[in-house]
């Protein structure tokens, strides 16, 4: 993605400090918004088809699985029971321009339901072919 011009960042509805043991050895920033600002900007939304949507099920199983091996080798915290913002917020993946305007946008329908990496490079390299808008 970096070579193609595209800087990924998460954006979660937690603060800094929780987010800290995470962010070690990720390939992008995450940033911390605990009173959910940009969730607003951007409207962003929550709902509980997050977790009930059945499509979702198998990306938590397979997070439950690997968070309990390594909650039993001791390489984990375990999850807070009252996680600051709850656990029903939906996702959302925006391509923006360096001065911060919106060039494309995906709305989750659930939890797991984000752009594929295929998808964002190739809207990545369509907007660069795209001719500027001429001001006149």
């Amino acid at each position: 993605m970096r070579a193609a011009g595209v800087i990924e960042a998460a954006v979660f509805h937690s603060p800094e400090a929780e987010l800290r043991p995470h962010a070690q050895g990720l390939p992008f920033p995450l940033v911390a918004d605990p009173d959910q600002r940009l969730y607003r900007a951007y409207g962003v939304e929550r709902g509980v088809r997050a977790l009930l949507d059945p499509r979702v099920w198998p990306t938590i199983a397979r997070a439950v699985a690997r968070s309990a091996v390594l909650l039993l080798r001791g390489r984990e915290r375990p999850p807070a029971s009252r996680p600051l913002g709850g656990r029903i917020g939906l996702p959302a993946d925006f391509l923006l321009a360096a001065d911060g305007r919106v060039l494309a946008a995906h709305y989750g329908a659930h939890a797991a339901d984000h752009w594929a990496v295929d998808q964002v490079l190739a809207l990545a390299a369509e907007l660069r072919a795209a001719p500027l808008p001429q001001h006149g």
